[in-house]
């Protein structure tokens, strides 16, 4: 178990379980020292957060995860040591939720065009903001389905294949980019995401690589080539070896290495705050994450 953990989610994410002070809470059960919440394009956590970890023996180091887009592939980019209130974080995150409230009736469509039901009462009370994502649905479809006999759902009940985190695993295999029930959102450049991060004091880091960059060498020379300074080496999601080559990576092209759980509650049940083991290399990323935004200052 790491005393660190850069990537979790509160309730101002749309899948994110738990209030900050949850978090917080969470974290020194777990004897944490330094945590981030990256909500996904929202910074609304952080102020809430810093108060429940006064005088306490853990730091906080604000974060946030904005969606964006590079060649036409869809990332995540951590951007740590932000003035997380500034305005242009509120601008973001009301443009998305404004376009996900769209794209939640075509995602929805599309899953029951699929064959796939559940009961839209238990949609509407699982749903922020109007806007359902697919682990919602999942959710919803596997209660609906009492009798498991849905043979597309069969994979995320106990012990399927895709058992481990159902619900988001639903998601990457029916909602993320290039899957049959994946809805449209225009995000931000890559460019623009990294320019927002840095005009707001902090350095852009790449999120769980491993989900959607597959170690393509030249999707990544891109993706560095646009102002990233760190990449997420440890994450939950990484197996060993893909840990090893975007380490090898990150060390070649003198990037920051951090790690991060991506902790959101109960649609990731398998993944626990700490639990993106680092090689016990918590010092040198603390510690390389502070110089880089020191350097900012």
């Amino acid at each position: 178990m790491s005393y660190v953990d850069l990537h979790m989610h509160s309730i101002y994410s749309d899948d994110g379980e738990f209030q900050p002070k949850e978090l917080v809470e969470l974290c020194l059960k777990k004897n944490i020292r330094y945590f981030s919440i990256a909500d996904h394009n929202s910074t609304k956590a952080i102020s809430e957060a810093v108060e429940y970890c006064m005088d306490e023996n853990i730091e906080i180091i604000p974060a946030v995860e904005l969606d964006c887009t590079i060649d036409g592939v869809n990332l995540h980019v951590l951007g740590y040591g932000i003035d997380y209130e500034n305005k242009i974080f509120n601008k973001i995150e009301e443009d998305i939720i404004q376009q996900e409230q769209g794209a939640s009736k075509k995602r929805i469509d599309l899953i029951r065009q699929l064959g796939i039901n559940f009961s839209d009462k238990v949609i509407q009370g699982l749903s922020k903001n109007g806007v359902v994502n697919g682990e919602m649905i999942a959710e919803a479809a596997m209660k609906f389905d009492t009798e498991h006999k849905d043979p597309l759902l069969k994979p995320y009940y106990e012990n399927g294949s895709r058992s481990d985190n159902p619900y988001v695993n639903f998601y990457w295999d029916y909602c993320a980019q290039g899957k049959p029930a994946y809805a449209k959102v225009n995000f931000i450049s890559l460019e623009e995401a990294v320019k927002i991060i840095e005009d707001t004091g902090g350095i852009a880091v790449l999120a769980h690589p491993g989900n959607n960059v597959h170690e393509n060498g030249d999707l990544l020379e891109s993706i560095i080539s646009c102002g990233i300074k760190g990449i997420e080496v440890y994450s939950s999601y990484h197996k060993e070896e893909q840990v090893q080559y975007y380490k090898e990576f990150s060390l070649k092209n003198k990037l920051i290495l951090t790690s991060g759980s991506d902790y959101h509650g109960k649609t990731k049940p398998s993944i626990s705050i700490g639990s993106s083991e680092c090689d016990n290399n918590e010092k040198e990323i603390i510690s390389e994450l502070k110089k880089s935004l020191n350097m900012k200052k």
